[in-house]
């Protein structure tokens, strides 16, 4: 009897198990899919609606004069990106793609070119307009607000890296307002993570209505390629420019006369304010609006025209906004009493800034034997080997000093240095004498052609 039992025992077990399996998928299974649920759309997996609407108004622009258009992986230093912000023919890029040519040629996405030789120029801020003589209206992308902007937000990035027209790359917002970089006089970048490089400078950074929310402008990076730091010129900076640009020909910036700086701990403590309630006067030129309103050195101004500045960017933007020749009232507080005066900005002098830094002279520069670099003078020959113009100036790094301050901000025997802090230098005098100028603290702003084709940025500051 025990013997006939375990055929049946067994058959019990199997069946035990095969219905535990089977309940158990039923209890914790996906669930099947409903039919006829649509999928998600495409608008939610695919930035192609945007890039159709954006790509027809971005251009690439090209120097005449220039060399030929570069191979894959070379660069033209004569060669960038634009975008039609009118259907006029009113294209908007950086001044440093067009700064050494007199007439441009702007070829369009679908193959039209136009040449021109109206070029409006801003190099304060790096940027130009150049128009177009167009016969019919050509398309173009509105500004949208970078102001409005958060960080985190979605961005798309167009234009022509190393000449391959028609790219988009995409990112987000890592930053806003950066400034104090020392790559123009007025600065107001966003910085994004979207893959740009060198060809890509005066195109469009796009959100996603595919309107223009910035001008990719720069990369930094220590290798000539792109490492997920990339800079835009706010659309509310580039904006305000092209509009003066288009209207006037030229930027016609306020001026005060007074240069400022961050409020410090100890003048806050002096002043009886918070530490972000102002910035603080460090000199004002004679015979200047700002002196004429009784603003002195050591002063805290904490509003303009009604507008609160706590730092010197809050600051530059409320000058800016000023209109020129209307008396506007300034908060200042002095010795720790808060009074109110008048100003009456003037218009900028092509010499004068609208919020002056500190002169140059006035704190330690550096030490050019501490760079550690020797430096020739670039021959023609040498540039017609590189495939760059004869005419094309500059010094070739001969060599640098281990642990110095060239090897450890980046610079490798072989590179060209065409710049610094945007003035060119033809010769090994002129680049000791430029990086001599330069402060410790902001140090000097190189312009790089490394041996790969890439341009680069290079800070040197001193120890």
């Amino acid at each position: 009897m025990t013997v006939r039992r375990w055929p049946l025992a067994t058959c019990c077990v199997l069946l035990g198990l095969a219905a535990g399996l089977f309940l158990s998928q039923k209890l914790i299974g996906q669930p099947a899919v409903p039919q006829g649920v649509p999928p998600l759309p495409r608008d939610w997996m695919s930035y192609a609606s945007v890039v159709k609407r954006a790509l027809p108004a971005v251009v690439c622009v090209e120097g005449q004069g220039k060399a030929a258009k570069p191979r894959l992986g070379e660069v033209d230093p004569g060669f960038g990106s634009g975008v039609l912000i009118d259907p006029g023919g009113i294209v908007l890029t950086n001044n440093h793609v067009v700064a050494n040519t007199a007439e441009a040629d702007v070829t369009l996405q679908d193959g039209r070119k136009f040449t021109t030789r109206d070029i409006r120029r801003d190099a304060k801020s790096d940027l130009a307009v150049l128009k177009l003589d167009a016969a019919e209206a050509l398309p173009f992308l509105e500004f949208g607000d970078s102001d409005a902007m958060e960080v985190g937000d979605r961005v798309l990035a167009l234009g022509a890296p190393f000449g391959l027209t028609g790219s988009v790359t995409q990112g987000i917002i890592s930053a806003k307002s950066r400034q104090n970089l020392n790559l123009n006089v007025f600065e107001d970048f966003l910085q994004i993570d979207a893959a740009v490089n060198p060809g890509n400078s005066g195109g469009p950074l796009v959100n996603m209505e595919g309107k223009v929310v910035g001008l990719t402008s720069a990369i930094k990076t220590r290798t000539g390629g792109f490492q997920g730091v990339g800079l835009a010129v706010s659309s509310k900076l580039a904006k305000a420019v092209a509009a003066q640009l288009v209207r006037h020909g030229g930027v016609r910036r306020p001026y005060l006369g007074v240069a400022v700086r961050e409020l410090d701990g100890a003048t806050a403590t002096r002043q009886r304010v918070k530490s972000d309630g102002g910035v603080v006067v460090t000199r004002v030129t004679r015979k200047s609006p700002g002196e004429r309103a009784n603003i002195g050195e050591g002063d805290v101004i904490t509003a303009v025209n009604a507008q609160p500045v706590t730092n010197s960017l809050e600051m530059q933007k409320a000058v800016l906004a000023l209109p020129v020749g209307k008396e506007v009232p300034i908060l200042v507080i002095r010795n720790g009493t808060l009074f109110r005066t008048a100003v009456v900005a003037e218009e900028q002098a092509d010499a004068a800034d609208a919020v002056e830094a500190p002169k140059p002279d006035a704190r330690p520069t550096i030490d050019f034997d501490a760079v550690g670099v020797a430096v020739a003078a670039l021959t023609a020959d040498a540039a017609a080997r590189l495939g760059l113009p004869r005419e094309t100036k500059g010094v070739v790094v001969a060599g640098v000093t281990r642990g110095g301050l060239a090897e450890q901000s980046g610079l490798a025997r072989g590179a060209i240095i065409l710049n610094v802090d945007r003035s060119p230098v033809a010769t090994p005098d002129n680049f000791r004498k430029a990086v001599e100028q330069a402060t410790r603290d902001k140090g000097a702003v190189l312009e790089v052609l490394r041996q790969n084709g890439a341009v680069d940025f290079v800070i040197l500051k001193g120890q």
